[in-house]
């Protein structure tokens, strides 16, 4: 990727309108349906995204750009655990908040700054550059996973068709 600071920015800036219209049109229930017993949901998926903008990818950064190692994180044991009481609409408020903190944050590094290391505490030596792909694909791919919990209950009830689903149906098991 020529720019990955530019292209950050497109996937990262366009990531909470994304957001905002899954939880406008879609029902709460629908948006808390997990695919299967041990998938997110939709909100799961969102609830992750927040924990990851509000206290690792900007922390994360900073370490980075001052080159001091940081922790993992685990979404099982380090993570938010949805509440019945917040709505998918304050959750999508929430995420597009943090967001434009985060996206002031991306506008202080330079391409200089892109080779700068730390250590992951699992996955060892990282640069600033690693951890900026990292977090393009991480919002893209839930997402996409978000997307796949949404696409379950029209999966389930297009009958013969379901044959075109196969590699988007969420196992059972």
């Amino acid at each position: 990727m020529d720019n990955i600071i530019i292209e950050l920015k497109a996937v990262l800036s366009t990531t909470p309108g994304r957001w905002s219209a899954l939880t406008e049109r879609f029902s709460e229930n629908s948006l808390r349906r997990r695919p299967a017993p041990d998938e997110w949901s939709a909100l799961e998926c969102l609830l992750h995204l927040i924990d990851l903008d509000r206290g690792v990818f900007p922390q994360r950064v900073r370490a980075l750009q001052a080159g001091k190692d940081f922790p993992a994180f685990f979404p099982d044991e380090d993570g938010s655990s949805l509440r019945e009481d917040i709505s998918a609409g304050a959750l999508a408020a929430e995420f597009d908040a943090l967001r434009r903190e985060n996206l002031k944050l991306l506008d202080q590094i330079t391409p200089a700054d892109l080779n700068k290391t730390a250590t992951h505490a699992e996955l060892g030596p990282v640069t600033l550059g690693n951890l900026l792909h990292e977090w393009g694909g991480h919002d893209l791919m839930h997402l996409v996973q978000a997307e796949q919990a949404l696409m379950q209950p029209f999966i389930d009830g297009c009958g013969p068709w379901e044959v075109y689903f196969t590699q988007h149906k969420a196992t059972q098991g």
